[in-house]
């Protein structure tokens, strides 16, 4: 598996598009901070945490008994990267099928 593919993979969980979502917008976040309004178990946050590392989308900084977690830039970068390189694919081919419509505006074939 590819970084990136591991990336979405890790991101296509809701519970952990969320994590990483308060992560982006709040910084950086206590790991008991992060499971508030979840209303699963401590662990099973910890599995999505464990995740999200191990897909490269977040670090963890221990500080005593207490784990910190950020977002990554560069993973975000490299989503941000992936999406600009199809974003002229999709425009291109939206132009061809505006062009298309336009030709026949009802969507009926002519006979």
């Amino acid at each position: 598996m590819t970084k990136l593919t591991q990336t979405f993979a890790a991101l296509a969980d809701d519970t952990r598009f969320e994590i990483v979502e308060r992560l982006v917008t709040g910084g950086e976040m206590a790991a008991g901070d992060l499971s508030d309004g979840f209303g699963i178990s401590a662990p099973a946050i910890s599995r999505h945490l464990k995740v999200l590392r191990t897909a490269g989308l977040i670090d963890q900084r221990a500080k005593g008994t207490h784990r910190y977690y950020t977002v990554r830039p560069e993973a975000l970068r490299a989503i941000a990267d992936w999406t600009s390189n199809h974003r002229a694919f999709w425009e291109g081919s939206l132009d061809r099928l505006d062009t298309l419509l336009a030709l026949d505006p009802d969507g009926e074939e002519e006979a």
